[in-house]
């Protein structure tokens, strides 16, 4: 009796050592695990869709004046608007010492709203262009069109940026194009060319 009572007791020792040597783990709700948001990567410049400046690498032009995918209010001729040129930025380029800028209303075979040269910020604030180098969307009454802005960026001056502003530039092309050829007559002059596009629907 008591040898059966010896091993009872034995047993229930060694069965209370053995439960002592394993720990459970606690079960984790799904709900208590959070995952971090995935990132957007930044959408990466690209000319290639660009009937004029396709042969030219790309950088990023972000603009202050686009509510949403329009061009706002302020920027738009006086019948409209203020006409203040829209606010641009961008990261210098490398080997660029001055920066080109033409505006394209691309609905109305390339009607010019803006041509400034020899430009050396990379930051322009809204209505940072004269009106002598600056006219703002004036589409007809109720009717929407897409005004491209190219932002050139080049090793040297220009003798000029050919082109004048608020009327039609058939030979845009030749004009973008003329920019690849320094003030003294060196090629290769265009670095890259960023874009940034906006519409306006006048009242």
């Amino acid at each position: 009796m008591k040898k059966t009572l010896a091993l009872i007791l034995c047993g229930a020792l060694m069965l209370s050592i053995a439960g002592c040597g394993t720990t459970a783990e606690p079960a984790v709700s799904s709900d208590a695990v959070t995952q971090a948001p995935a990132e957007t990567a930044p959408a990466v410049a690209d000319n290639s869709d660009d009937k004029f400046v396709s042969a030219y690498p790309a950088f990023t032009v972000t603009s202050e004046s686009l509510d949403g995918k329009y061009w706002v209010e302020a920027c738009a001729n006086t019948a409209d608007g203020e006409n203040a040129s829209p606010q641009l930025s961008w990261e210098p380029v490398e080997g660029a010492t001055v920066y080109a800028i033409y505006m394209v209303d691309m609905n109305t075979n390339n009607f010019l709203h803006w041509r400034s040269s020899d430009i050396t910020e990379t930051n322009l604030p809204q209505g940072w262009a004269s009106s002598a180098d600056y006219v703002g969307p004036y589409p007809p009454p109720g009717s929407t069109h897409q005004y491209n802005i190219y932002v050139f960026a080049l090793k040297a001056p220009v003798e000029r940026v050919k082109g004048g502003i608020n009327s039609q530039a058939v030979k845009l092309q030749e004009f973008m194009d003329s920019l690849d050829t320094d003030a003294e007559g060196n090629t290769g002059n265009i670095v890259a060319v960023g874009r940034i596009i906006g519409h306006y629907t006048a009242k």
